[in-house]
């Protein structure tokens, strides 16, 4: 399993349908206005630079945060990266490619998963995992799967992984005007991306029509007209 794309195991498009649809502040600091012989706008100047100082130790820190690890390399699990669920976002043309291993070997029996991407996706490394790959990918940070965030009732049809509660609000989404069997979906409860993970799936030709269920912990979408809720 040396090129990437060359086997995507678990779900993908076209594989067998195992479910059915149902569904600023100002800086300037002048001394002739502080009227206190400059020390108000001094004062006002350290405050900003305090502020300055801790908008911008914030940014690094959350930064830091964010870049878990590169796109692309081999990353021992335990060592070069720790067990837990991580997102890469804004890839395109499916040119993302990662992979979940059991050992180093790089023989197809040693691949617990793996995935092209557009868009976004989310991966569960398990402890037991020995290597994570990863190649032509955005940078990969970590997930914080306790975080709400603001979930929306639109998303592009081509924009993969989404989490449920997070990303996208459940309830009934429609997509219309795809062709040639071109677009998938598929509900998932996790981000294994085994065949035990995918609740439901399809490949749709016209509308389609599917009910994501707030216990779903993620969708995925390639090749469809964008999504938007209907109720």
């Amino acid at each position: 399993m040396g090129m990437k794309g060359k086997l995507v195991l678990g779900a993908v498009v076209g594989v067998v349908v195992i479910g059915v649809v149902s569904a600023n502040a100002d800086g300037n600091g002048n001394d002739e206005d502080s009227g206190n012989n400059g020390k108000g706008s001094s004062a006002s100047a350290n405050r900003e630079t305090g502020d300055t100082k801790a908008k911008t130790k914030a940014g690094t820190e959350t930064a830091k945060k964010k870049a878990a690890f590169a796109g692309d390399g081999d990353f021992q699990v335990g060592s070069d990266i720790k067990p837990g669920t991580y997102r890469t976002t804004g890839n395109s043309d499916g040119m993302c490619y990662w992979e979940r291993a059991k050992d180093a070997s790089g023989e197809m029996n040693s691949l617990l998963a793996n995935d092209n991407v557009s868009g976004a996706s989310y991966v569960t490394v398990k402890a037991g995992d020995k290597i994570f790959k990863s190649s032509d990918c955005a940078d990969w940070e970590a997930v914080d799967l306790k975080a709400k965030g603001s979930p929306a009732t639109k998303m592009a049809g081509d924009g993969g992984m989404f989490r449920v509660g997070a990303d996208i609000a459940p309830g009934t989404y429609k997509s219309t005007g795809n062709t040639d069997d071109s677009c998938y979906w598929e509900r998932e409860k996790d981000a294994e991306h085994s065949l035990e993970s995918i609740i439901a799936n399809n490949n749709v030709t016209g509308t389609a029509v599917v009910t994501i269920s707030s216990s779903d912990a993620y969708f995925k979408t390639s090749g469809c007209q964008d999504w938007k809720k209907t109720s």
